[in-house]
């Protein structure tokens, strides 16, 4: 399994070394981006990976945060994305959220409270990644069945018993 990565992704190299020293002091692999380019160019890459999370910087250029998001989002990108900004505008946190992200820190943030907000998002993307997998594998078991058992489990579902299954189906139990 690929260890945990913690993308962080500021164009202030002391903010983005800040926080790689905070993430790798706690036990988490962290990949460094000055800009949204490259990181998205990486993520094509790495799409399929888990778990990850992203700290992505509000303000940047070329690409704003809010742009790199977007872009996240049409990539179909299952990470989970925490905003960090230096100027606490409340319209784009609401905004942010709403449309997915995570969560939206002021950079007055507490160590403490980055560090489990991250590990909470990272422990819901293991979950939901889970349960995906979890659908798939029962959407496949389904889609393996004959269609005389795909007739036997509708009878169950309807909740008959084996012998009147049986009876109705003229089979054997």
């Amino acid at each position: 399994m690929t260890p945990t990565a913690i993308h962080i992704v500021d164009d202030d190299a002391d903010v983005r070394e800040g926080l790689a020293w905070l993430f790798d002091s706690r036990g988490h692999a962290t990949a460094v981006w000055d800009s949204g380019v490259p990181f998205l160019e990486a993520v094509r890459a790495l799409h399929g990976e888990w778990p990850q999370a992203v700290v992505l910087d509000v303000r940047m250029a070329p690409l704003s945060g809010l742009q790199v998001f977007e872009q996240l989002k049409a990539m179909a990108c299952p990470w989970p994305v925490l905003f960090l900004t230096g100027n606490g505008d409340v319209g784009t946190a609401v905004s942010a959220v709403k449309n997915g992200a995570w969560d939206f820190l002021e950079k007055s943030f507490q160590d403490n409270v980055l560090v489990d907000r991250v590990e909470q998002a990272l422990a819901a993307a293991v979950a939901e990644g889970d349960a995906d997998h979890e659908a798939h594998r029962l959407r496949y078991a389904l889609a393996s069945l004959s269609p005389r058992e795909r007739e036997v489990l509708d009878q169950l579902i309807l909740g008959h018993y084996n012998k009147n299954i049986a009876d109705h189906l003229g089979i054997t139990q």
